[in-house]
């Protein structure tokens, strides 16, 4: 195939495929990117295509991903098996779960057949995954607290100029405890922490085809859920949410997992661990830009920053939150053009 054009990192992805394939290959395309230093490439060869990961070693390490793919394999999940390896270059050879992002194939036809699998995905992952695992660190208080921060540091304070006083301070201090505290008294499952549209592929057979698994841990059995469910890249009607989560933990109930008999319970730890989840992925996407140079995540910002306003507008224990950011005009934000 021609070389021309290709930085020193793809001749060595290169030359590192023609010592692992049983041909040269046809052709290479970039297959997706995500939000870290990982990058996909789609390679052709004898008829076939296969996935290569690209992580550079000194910013990511392919070892979790490996581990934690066969693990979750081994559940049930679709993942891409690896075929090949080099850690030490970052280097994985991957077989291809397809073009079909979720994402893409979503809309109002569509959705309750693919998120029914993806829910089934998702059940034998929660039921299956066995929480005292020492493969998967556990989703602590000092991780939950340090993935809300982002949110003042990045959006607020970077993203937005924002020089907070210090009641703002407290009012923030004070629904990060409460939301960690929300996550922490949950029953502890195994979370893939990234379970959404982008993530997951439309497979057949053996959908959904799961991606992006490399940072899991132990953790709330609300998160995959509201992740799926109040998406950062695709919004459903509330009512139509509520009924999908409540389906989904009769549906674990029904395969034996206890300490979710409360259905109003469960809606409450639902949408405060998305609070939780959408403050992260809002500071995230602040960082993306700034950092990293990618500013269309800053186009998601909106939508998940209506999710926060909207379920503090029905509890209480986030008024104080939802005073702050509409007083700072933070919903009339848009990104520039």
């Amino acid at each position: 195939m021609e070389r021309t054009c290709l930085s020193d990192r793809e001749h060595l992805l290169l030359e590192w495929l023609n010592t692992v394939l049983p041909v040269a290959p046809d052709r290479m395309a970039p297959a997706s990117s995500d939000a870290s230093f990982r990058r996909y490439f789609r390679v052709w060869y004898d008829g076939q295509t296969r996935i290569v990961m690209d992580a550079p070693p000194d910013k990511e390490d392919c070892r979790p991903f490996v581990a934690i793919g066969q693990a979750m394999r081994g559940l049930g999940l679709n993942t891409p098996e690896v075929l090949a390896g080099d850690f030490d270059q970052g280097l994985l050879l991957l077989t291809d779960l397809g073009s079909r992002q979720y994402l893409a194939e979503l809309d109002e036809r569509s959705v309750t057949g693919l998120y029914d699998d993806a829910l089934a995905a998702l059940a034998c992952l929660q039921t299956g995954g066995d929480p005292g695992s020492p493969l998967l660190p556990p989703y602590d208080s000092a991780l939950l607290h340090r993935e809300m921060e982002l949110f003042r540091d990045w959006f607020l304070g970077r993203q937005l100029g924002f020089n907070l006083r210090e009641d703002e301070h407290q009012v923030l201090d004070h629904t990060f405890a409460l939301l960690a505290n929300n996550a922490l008294e949950q029953p502890k499952v195994w979370v893939h922490r990234d379970y959404h549209s982008r993530n997951l592929m439309v497979t057949d057979p053996d959908n959904p085809g799961v991606l992006d698994f490399q940072d899991a841990v132990v953790g709330a059995v609300t998160y995959d859920l509201v992740s799926l469910l109040r998406d950062c890249y695709v919004a459903w009607p509330r009512e139509q949410v509520e009924s999908w989560a409540l389906a989904h933990r009769a549906r674990l109930r029904t395969l034996g997992m206890s300490g979710l008999d409360d259905a109003e319970q469960f809606l409450r730890w639902f949408d405060l661990m998305g609070t939780q989840r959408h403050l992260k992925a809002i500071g995230i996407f602040a960082r993306l830009n700034l950092r990293d140079g990618k500013p269309g995540y800053l186009r998601d910002i909106p939508r998940t920053l209506g999710y926060v306003l909207a379920v503090a507008d029905r509890y209480p224990d986030l008024a104080a939150l939802r005073a702050m950011l509409l007083a700072r005009q933070v919903d009339r934000w848009e990104p520039s053009s």
